[in-house]
């Protein structure tokens, strides 16, 4: 099981790959591309997500929304920016947290964007603290995930909305000879991963109302099938760069590998890609 100090070491070992593969300081995302009609490159596809999260979510310019993991900060400039809604967000990563600011600077954005090194199961916001809570792709890190539905029900107003993306086992038990999942998992710095019907029923217990989930699986693959390209691409400097650097860290010694177990995992329709919306 991976603690929160390790799936911090993860983003912050790992971080000059996504500024390679997801041109990171163009597109300042780490999450999957959406693909639908309209959409033509990757780069639309990382910018669709972010839409369709805020549009299903419905937020407006006088939401406080808190980005709960939001990595380098690219959903949270692009919801202030195109909602002009104040956004906090928060990681467990120093280096994210150092470029998500920059690029508020740069952006001059800094009066309705902030960013803090926190833990999103343990934050220091006063209760009923924010109209929206958004996670893309960051609820799968923790190994509890009722520790983030607690403390998101927590800080979320009366009438607050949770907003979510990320990937959930198809099935409890589910065969994977092969351990696609666990290892997928592993050079991610994931512990487990829900199934989309025990997450929904940790929502209802903590007294999230009104569940809704849409499948975006297949949405999805385009970014997952270039992930698994990019790990192919990716194999031979990859072990060639550990052979003459042996102390290179454990996640960016087998990073590469990631796109090849989850494209294959995909394959085999061991999960699946859900946003999730619920109220409170």
């Amino acid at each position: 099981m991976f603690t929160a100090k390790e799936v911090a070491d993860y983003y912050n070992t790992t971080q000059n790959h996504y500024r390679k593969w997801w041109k990171l300081e163009k597109n300042l995302s780490l999450h999957y591309g959406i693909w639908e009609k309209g959409i033509n490159s990757f780069e639309e596809s990382l910018i669709n997500t972010n839409r369709v999260l805020m549009k299903l979510d419905a937020i407006s310019e006088n939401d406080k929304v808190l980005d709960a993991g939001c990595g380098v900060g690219g959903a949270a400039l692009f919801i202030a920016e195109n909602k002009k809604a104040s956004v906090t967000g928060i990681t467990l990563s120093s280096k994210q947290v150092e470029l998500a600011r920059q690029s508020a600077e740069r952006k001059k954005i800094t009066d309705k964007v902030k960013f803090f090194l926190m833990d999103y199961t343990s934050t220091s916001f006063d209760d009923e603290s924010f109209d929206v809570v958004w996670a893309c792709e960051s609820v799968s890190s923790v190994t509890d995930k009722t520790l983030f539905i607690k403390e998101a029900f927590r800080v979320l107003k009366k009438g607050g909305r949770l907003i979510l993306s990320d990937f959930f086992q198809t099935a409890e038990n589910q065969p994977d000879k092969h351990e696609w999942v666990k290892k997928w998992g592993a050079t991610w710095g994931i512990s487990n991963f829900d199934t989309k019907k025990d997450f929904v029923l940790k929502l209802n217990q903590q007294g999230f109302s009104s569940v809704k989930s849409f499948n975006y699986t297949d949405k999805i693959k385009k970014s997952a099938r270039r992930m698994y390209f990019a790990s192919l691409l990716g194999a031979i400097p990859s072990e060639l760069y550990n052979l003459t650097h042996p102390n290179v860290s454990a996640f960016a010694k087998t990073h590469y590998k990631c796109g090849y177990y989850q494209y294959r995992a995909l394959q085999n329709g061991l999960w699946k890609y859900y946003v999730i919306w619920a109220g409170k």
